[in-house]
């Protein structure tokens, strides 16, 4: 489908979008620079955004189509929930990628 956009539009698009990304990214690295202490809320909050990202690129992809209960017990589900309780149990990341992975196969293979 071609546009009425020419190169120079788009290519004028493509240079504020990564220079906007870029001046975000250096006000945090500037910033940061000038503060001689984070705040504490601030410190509390930034725990929960690695958390919060992960789970937000992850569960889309383990949401059903059908959200029924016959769709949530997937393969992938069931693998996940496996991992989820090693990782709790033990605290380490090779029982929990072992568990995963040993809950997926074991799914995919009894349903």
């Amino acid at each position: 489908m071609a546009t009425s956009y020419g190169p120079l539009s788009v290519w004028a698009v493509i240079v504020a979008g990564g220079l906007a990304t870029f001046a975000i990214r250096l006000s945090f690295i500037h910033l940061f620079g000038r503060v001689d202490e984070v705040p504490g809320w601030l410190e509390r909050a930034l725990v929960y955004v690695p958390a919060a990202v992960l789970a937000a690129l992850v569960v889309p992809d383990f949401t059903p189509a059908g959200a029924t209960i016959g769709a949530l017990v997937s393969p992938e589900i069931v693998g996940g929930a496996a991992a989820v309780a090693a990782a709790w149990q033990t605290e380490d990341v090779l029982w929990t990628v072992a568990a995963g992975m040993a809950g997926l196969h074991l799914a995919r293979f009894l349903l």
